[in-house]
């Protein structure tokens, strides 16, 4: 109603509504190669499927049930949260807006909706956690090769009131991504989306001289220690030692290595391909995500994220068991065609229509949707 009482004065918002044409928009402003950035793996199959396979749910609305008092209020890593909704974590803030990560972070914080800092951001986890204040954060973690650099990344997390760690599992290369390869480009080359290594005092000790004085080697050590491909289920419990914060695993698809992740002692898991980003081909999320939660079965908190774009999306993934929902290019979108506003339309307008969609189904609060709300499409 905001929106149309503002029309009624003003004419079309300055933003559009429909996440379509913000995408354009949001085209429109950017560089070919930033742009590209945010693109898919290989033929963008999984792209593609992420969306799709949300048809393959219909809601099946109820009647005559009182939805005059409603809440989307949620607590999402021990966190309260306005809607069971994370900014979900996206690197690189950089080629997006000239301030990095510091207006999706300042816009989340205002309508106390968690922000995910990704560690391969712009800005620095100190430097977001005062955009922030006190308000919910979390920081997702990439495993490097150099345990010393992870152990600092993690203390200076909890140092900046982050408060849970989210372990992306997915990323230990990068995806084959023709949007990318045909532009020759690739961001970390020319030093962006390294705040984080550049101004860690472990990162920095490993140089020669300082990432300001050669920051061609500063890149070469990045690309040394980003990854750790080592990595198995046995060494969670190292990382398990070195934190008290929840840990969330990010990128599972399989429900025996959801049910892996509970033996592992972690909190929680985020269901999520990558956005399509890493492997063409791969099972969408949404379709990975019923037999995840049956293996899980209550004893982790699970989110959920790839190819949300909607309340009605929001909807489906509640109701067949995510806890929470990450939204991803929706914001990059808005963050690059109206900076922090831009971000906060989106945040308002996807919170809008959760709370529309989830009432004119009958229900008053997320808790309500269960699998029952839907039936195959």
């Amino acid at each position: 109603m905001k929106i149309y009482w503002n029309g009624r004065d003003h004419g079309a918002p300055a933003l559009p509504v429909s996440i379509e044409n913000l995408r354009a928009r949001a085209q429109a402003a950017l560089t070919p190669e930033a742009y590209a950035y945010i693109g898919g793996a290989g033929l963008e199959e999984t792209v593609a499927a992420n969306r799709a396979d949300f048809s393959a749910w219909r809601i099946v609305p109820r009647m005559l049930t009182d939805i005059s008092t409603r809440s989307l209020a949620a607590t999402i890593h021990g966190q309260p949260a306005a809607a069971p909704l994370i900014v979900a974590p996206i690197g690189l803030h950089e080629l997006y807006h000239p301030e990095g990560e510091l207006p999706a972070a300042r816009a989340a914080a205002a309508r106390k909706i968690p922000f995910t800092l990704s560690c391969q951001s712009s800005r620095t986890i100190e430097d977001v956690a005062a955009a922030m204040g006190d308000a919910p954060r979390f920081f997702q973690l990439y495993w490097s090769r150099d345990r010393d650099l992870t152990c600092s990344f993690i203390r200076r997390a909890e140092a900046a009131g982050f408060s849970a760690l989210v372990v992306t599992l997915d990323t230990r290369l990068l995806g084959w991504r023709p949007r990318d390869l045909d532009l020759g480009h690739n961001p970390f080359l020319l030093g962006k989306g390294q705040a984080n290594y550049t101004s860690d005092p472990v990162f920095r000790a490993a140089l020669a001289r300082p990432p300001e004085e050669d920051r061609l080697t500063a890149v070469k050590h990045f690309l040394t220690v980003f990854n750790d491909l080592t990595i198995t289920w046995a060494d969670l419990a190292w990382l398990r030692a070195q934190t008290k914060l929840p840990i969330t695993l990010k990128g599972i698809l399989h429900p025996d290595d959801a049910r892996r992740a509970v033996a592992s002692g972690v909190q929680g898991l985020i269901v999520s391909n990558h956005g399509g980003r890493q492997v063409d081909g791969s099972i969408s999320a949404i379709a990975a995500l019923p037999a995840i939660v049956d293996a899980v079965g209550g004893q982790l908190e699970i989110g959920f994220d790839s190819g949300i774009r909607s309340g009605a999306d929001a909807v489906k993934a509640l109701a067949l068991g995510a806890r929470y929902v990450g939204l991803g290019r929706p914001c990059v979108y808005g963050l690059a065609a109206g900076g922090e506003d831009g971000v906060g339309w989106v945040l308002d307008n996807f919170a809008a229509e959760l709370d529309l969609t989830m009432a004119l189904s009958g229900h008053t609060s997320p808790a309500q949707l269960l699998r029952d709300l839907l039936v195959r499409g």
